[in-house]
């Protein structure tokens, strides 16, 4: 009961604010959710105002870093490659996503303790790996900017975080067990992982890019790779088993403890932006563009011109539109600059004797007895 009374109260209401704000539309430009969206305008690729898509390609230098054997080993760099396309969307002035192909080489080493390192001395290692992954790109300078900066807007810093899947073929030489023999025969160990679902990657990182003309960014950028796989070093197979520390086997997958091995790359690349536009979203900050146009209106000149024509008969009213350009002097005025007469005789209220009972002007406005 006390529903059904609370419904039927609150239908005149609901009913009166739907058509407070209902407003005209058409299927061209249809209305949606209030009277604020009268002036919608279709979404298409004309209504687009910058461009948002663009190919990235780059490349430079490649480690593998946390890992059984890795780049730097007895205080010396062993450098490895790395290449990336990719083709980019931006979805906001934020926010972007790239499908990415990066390809590359590293080389590590690493030695066993013991026994088993002297024997075999420094393990020598390659990894040659194929990398898709979906990436997003965070603009922090367009996050960060103050409203108020008023800097020419060429530089940005931008974070990327994504997951991918892999494939990547590792070679292990020493001089013992993984070493070219046929007597006794033993050969160094071939590791091929193949492009499926066991072999995903997560990377994150960091870039920095300059916009260089409409057409064209540079970006230094550097990545951290997460493989997830023990084997990605080419130290060995990384199954339950091959964790035995009593084996004779040689376990380079032991020097670490960590069971996922680690990639850090350093890229300088360059985008191509793609479209018609004179600038792309990812360089546009709605913050700033605001500012401006306040900004603008807050200086703009004020001048303009009051009373172009004057105000000859000094009544207060402009002559640009006073009906009467001849008032006589302390006569009170309407705003168009007619000299009143409140009693309407034809005798204005400066010279009417009479003001609120007509009368002739031969008596001053004032009736005849």
């Amino acid at each position: 009961m006390k529903l059904g009374l609370l419904l039927l109260a609150a239908l005149p209401i609901a009913t009166y604010a739907q058509d407070s704000i209902a407003v005209s539309s058409s299927s061209e430009y249809p209305n949606t959710f209030s009277s604020g969206s009268a002036n919608v305008q279709t979404f298409d690729n004309k209504a687009r105002r910058f461009n948002d898509w663009s190919i990235s390609v780059g490349g430079g230098a490649a480690f593998m870093t946390q890992s059984d054997l890795t780049s730097f080993y007895d205080k010396k760099v062993n450098w490895g490659y790395n290449s990336y396309v990719s083709i980019d969307k931006q979805i906001s002035h934020t926010f972007g996503l790239s499908i990415i192909y990066q390809r590359g080489e590293t080389n590590q080493k690493g030695m066993l303790d013991g026994v088993p390192g002297q024997l075999a001395g420094v393990g020598v290692a390659k990894t040659k790996y194929n990398q898709i992954a979906l990436l997003g790109d965070v603009n922090f300078s367009n996050i960060l900017r103050r409203v108020d900066n008023h800097s020419t807007y060429r530089w940005a810093l931008h974070g990327y975080g994504g997951i991918g899947i892999m494939n990547y073929n590792t070679s292990l030489h020493d001089n013992n067990e993984y070493r070219w023999s046929t007597t006794p025969a033993r050969i160094p160990l071939f590791i091929d992982q193949k492009l499926d679902i066991n072999s995903i990657y997560y990377q994150f990182g960091l870039g920095l890019k300059y916009n260089v003309s409409k057409l064209i960014d540079i970006e230094a950028r550097t990545m951290y790779i997460i493989s997830g796989d023990d084997e990605f070093d080419g130290g060995g197979w990384a199954s339950p088993n091959d964790y035995n520390p009593n084996s004779t086997v040689s376990r380079y997958n032991m020097i670490n403890d960590r069971r996922s091995d680690n990639m850090w790359t350093v890229n300088l690349g360059v985008s191509f932006k793609l479209g018609k536009h004179m600038s792309h979203l990812a360089w546009h900050d709605p913050l700033q563009e605001a500012y401006y146009r306040t900004n603008v209106l807050e200086n703009a000149s004020t001048d303009f011109m009051v009373c172009e024509k004057g105000d000859n008969d000094n009544d207060g009213v402009c002559d640009d539109w006073d009906r009467e350009l001849n008032t006589p002097a302390g006569a009170r005025v309407d705003g168009a600059g007619v000299a009143l007469d409140m009693d309407l005789d034809g005798v204005i209220d400066l010279y009417d004797k009479c003001v609120t009972v007509p009368g002739p002007a031969e008596n001053n406005g004032c009736p005849t007895k």
